[in-house]
């Protein structure tokens, strides 16, 4: 079954538009990013588990570019519950332990 999925969308400045994509990939249960201008996506940001700071960095700076081009836009943010532990607690059989 899959985890289930929630989308939140915002509008925005673009001079504001960096500060708050940096906030969303900080919060960490954000999956994917997407920046629309009058309807049309203009930039997406697929945020794997696995993506960290050298990754990021293109990403930042081609929303840092594109804030400076655009004046009102859309922020689609798709959010997944957190993934479980790779390690799940063991469960006990109830019998004595040792």
């Amino acid at each position: 079954m899959k985890d289930p999925v929630s989308f939140e969308t915002f509008s925005i400045d673009g001079d504001q538009l960096l500060q708050r994509v940096k906030e969303l990939i900080h919060e960490g249960n954000v999956r994917h990013i997407r920046i629309k201008q009058d309807g049309h996506t203009i930039l997406e940001l697929p945020l794997t588990v696995g993506v960290i700071g050298v990754v990021l960095m293109p990403m930042l700076a081609a929303v840092g570019a594109l804030a400076a081009l655009v004046s009102n836009c859309t922020i689609e943010v798709e959010r997944r519950p957190d993934d479980p532990p790779a390690n799940p607690p063991e469960v006990s059989d109830g019998g004595p332990t040792t």
